[in-house]
Formats: C-alpha cells, structure tokens, sequence
C-alpha cells in the first residue's frame, strides 16, 4: 500500500501540469467569464412557479426567496460541467502516454531497476486515471462552483435580495458536491475498458500512439461498413460502432453512460434523476464484458511492459 502511494504521487508530481495546473487554470478562466457575466447582468434572472423576470427589477423575498435559494443551490454545480468535460480528454491523453513516454525517453530503465512490479506500476497508472484526477478535477469544480455561487448572492445582495442564509440553510448545498463524488464508482466501471485500451496501446506502439488507438478502432468500423454495404455481409457495423469503438474511446468522458442507456425520456436525464439513472446502468450486462475487457486489457499492459524496454 505504502508503494502504490508514493507510486501514484510520482505520476502527479510527473504529470502535475497536466491534471492539476489544466483544470486549474480552466476553473479561474470559467470564474472570470461568469464573473463578468454576473457584473454586467446577463442572464441574471429567476424563475419560481413559473413566474420569474430580471433579478434586479425586484427584491426578491417569502415564498421566492425560498425558491431562488432552492434552485441556486440544486443547479449550482453545474459551473463545474465544462471540467468534467475536460477531464475526459485528460485522462485519455494520459494513459495514452503513461506506457510508451518513459519508453522514449529511456525513464523505463531507471525505474525498472528499482525493486517496483510492473503490475504495481501499471496499476498505479490505472488509479491515477480513475481515481486520483476525477477527485482532483472535482474538488477543484466544487470550490470554483461554490465561489461562483457566493458571488451570486452578492450580487444579489447589490439588488436588496440577501439570500445568504437560505442558500447556507439549504441540505443541496451539501449534499450536490457528494452526490457527484459518489459517481465516482460508476465513472470508474464505465471508464476502465477505454483506460484499458489506451494503455494496452500505449505499452506496445513504438510510435505514432494516437494513430493507432484512435485510428484502429475507426478504421475497423469503416471495413465493417464497407463489408457491409458493399459485400452484403451482413455485418452489423452501427452495433460495432456504438458497443465497441464508442466504449474503448469515449468511456473516460463522465456521464458517456448515458450513450448506452435506453431512456426514452430524456428529462429523466436532469436533475436529481442524474444521480438514479446513471446507478441504474450498472444493470447492464455490456458494462460488465466492458469490465472485464478493461481488466484483461490492463493485464497485456502489464505483461509488455515487463517485456519491452526499448523506445
């Protein structure tokens, strides 16, 4: 335990631009722009019931203020959306050089000759990606949320609405930050086949990785479409596409779950019923093969990188 802890702290402290100063950087860029917003006044209006207006036409007080309050605290996460998006393509970048980069650059040698498994260093990568940097990506949107949330109040406070104490009484404003937290299993489930590829990948191209984890699986849908249009095969190249390729490429994308759900309903998708909905999944048999893809993809990582050591 004790040396898969400093094993995880070596990969933050060797990717520290990637997965701290990035998100970083993209929360204080959302906080400029929707602080600005908020100063010049766009947008800024409420809605209760139905009936709502510009927020600085009245002082909003009773029944509205309880509901101003209420919806402020409910959706204020939501300022968080664009970094959960961008932990995506972190993490995808990540595992798609955690194998081959210390190949390249010979780093393999060293850290082979320190008495660490393979399995130990694989696995280590393996946390990092679907654990370690969804936290970061989400302590760090929940503090830029809850900031952008105080400013709201202020500004409201300017307009003679103080909705300080409702919005601090109010249980979502608790409550929204660990509800995203506990997706995290669901994340890590839905996440692990594309974590999988990418550094099976990763730990056997010599070269040009993006290509080849990327362009493989696209360009195996391609010939399946092909053999299907054009020799009537009778190959069910949409399936490939959306229970395969979509899975090993876009499942470290949070909330890509919902790619593979059969919810007619979309409205079911908002709100509260995120949290329901994306737990719900977890009954689908394809997750699990996923699953255990990931897993066996992750054991070919670990046994080629135990193997090979040139760049």
């Amino acid at each position: 335990m004790n040396t898969m802890k400093w094993l995880i702290r070596r990969e933050i402290w060797e990717h520290k631009g990637m997965l701290l100063w990035a998100p970083l950087a993209a929360a204080v860029l959302i906080a400029l722009l929707a602080g600005t917003a908020l100063l010049l006044g766009h947008n800024f209006t409420y809605e209760v019931d139905g009936v709502g207006g510009p927020i600085g036409d009245i002082v909003v007080q009773g029944h509205a203020r309880a509901g101003v309050a209420a919806t402020m605290t409910r959706h204020y996460m939501a300022a968080a959306l664009p970094l959960f998006m961008m932990l995506g393509v972190l993490v995808f970048f990540y595992c798609l050089g955690a194998l081959h980069d210390e190949r390249r650059d010979r780093s393999i040698l060293f850290w082979k000759s320190l008495p660490i498994s393979d399995r130990a260093t694989v696995l280590s990568k393996v946390a990092l990606a679907l654990m370690v940097a969804p936290l970061i990506v989400i302590a760090i949107g929940t503090v830029e949320s809850l900031l952008l949330l105080l400013a709201a109040c202020g500004m409201l406070l300017m307009h003679g609405s103080n909705l300080f104490g409702a919005v601090l009484a109010t249980p979502d404003l608790y409550l929204a930050p660990l509800r995203v937290v506990s997706l995290l299993p669901v994340y890590v489930l839905w996440a692990l086949p594309t974590v999988g590829w990418l550094l099976m990948v990763s730990s056997m191209a010599r070269s040009k990785v993006f290509l080849w984890a990327v362009g493989g699986p696209l360009l195996a849908a391609m010939l399946m479409g092909w053999a299907d249009k054009v020799l009537h095969l009778g190959v069910d190249s949409g399936w490939f596409m959306h229970a395969i390729v979509a899975r090993i490429l876009l499942g470290v994308a949070p909330g890509s779950w919902f790619l593979h759900t059969n919810v007619e309903d979309h409205q079911l998708l908002r709100g509260d019923s995120v949290y329901g909905s994306s737990w719900a999944t977890l009954s689908q048999p394809g997750l699990w093969l996923g699953v255990a893809a990931g897993v066996a993809m992750i054991a070919v990582a670990v046994w080629m990188r135990r193997r090979r050591e040139e760049g």
